[in-house]
């Protein structure tokens, strides 16, 4: 999960369908709005480009029985269907970090070792981080279907493909530090809007030892 820049006004289509008894709150004028402001780009596992959309609200609805939630601009975030479905659970309705307000990069430990993914909170007392950490885990583990265990394992493979541009990318860096290509290549993979940025990013951090030169890139 990386930090998003929300952008404004709300569309128009919000407060037309908010005044509807059966409104519908994902719109084109929505759809299009999330989609930019999201990098297309799953909120919460980062799989990028999102090709089974949904417009997902961190705190739920529950069929529109708690009012301002339904049609509540920063309320609607960007989602896969199955990382919406993972998060349909009673356990995540008091609601995760909000990462167009927080830069969950603070909070959130996102790695990658071999083909396992471990996802946990920087701070364990934080209790919104460790609920945001347990869902982001869940959307790459959770195995309760087959369905399930298919979805979760085409983002593994996903986000190890994706790890190995970096790890190349790092590679070549590492060879020949003074080449601009190389530079821009880590940079192209450490951009907030990249596929399973966050991933990247905190790689990155924690060998900061072997790169110092590329702090500057996680701005």
């Amino acid at each position: 999960m990386i930090k998003v820049q929300r952008s404004y006004p709300a569309p128009a289509s919000l407060a037309v369908e908010e005044k509807k008894k059966s409104g519908n709150y994902n719109l084109p004028d929505v759809t299009k709005q999330l989609r930019e402001d999201f990098y297309d780009k799953c909120y919460i596992c980062e799989i990028k480009p999102v090709t089974d959309p949904e417009v997902e609200h961190r705190l739920p609805h529950k069929n529109n029985t708690i009012p301002g939630r339904k049609f509540n601009w920063d309320n609607l975030y960007w989602s896969c269907r199955h990382c919406n479905s993972v998060k349909n659970q009673d356990k995540y309705d008091v609601g995760i970090l909000d990462c167009c307000n927080c830069d969950p990069e603070k909070y959130i430990k996102h790695e990658l070792h071999d083909s396992t993914v471990y996802v946990s909170a920087i701070d364990p007392s934080n209790s919104e981080a460790v609920l945001t950490a347990e869902l982001i885990y869940e959307a790459f583990n959770l195995k309760n279907s087959g369905i399930r265990i298919a979805a979760c394992q085409a983002r593994v493979d996903a986000l190890q493909k994706e790890m190995g541009k970096l790890y190349k990318a790092l590679s070549n860096y590492k060879e020949n530090p003074k080449s601009k290509l190389n530079c821009k290549n880590i940079q192209v993979q450490l951009r907030r809007e990249g596929a399973f940025a966050s991933f990247k990013r905190f790689y990155v951090k924690n060998h900061l030892d072997e790169y110092p030169m590329l702090e500057s890139f996680l701005v």
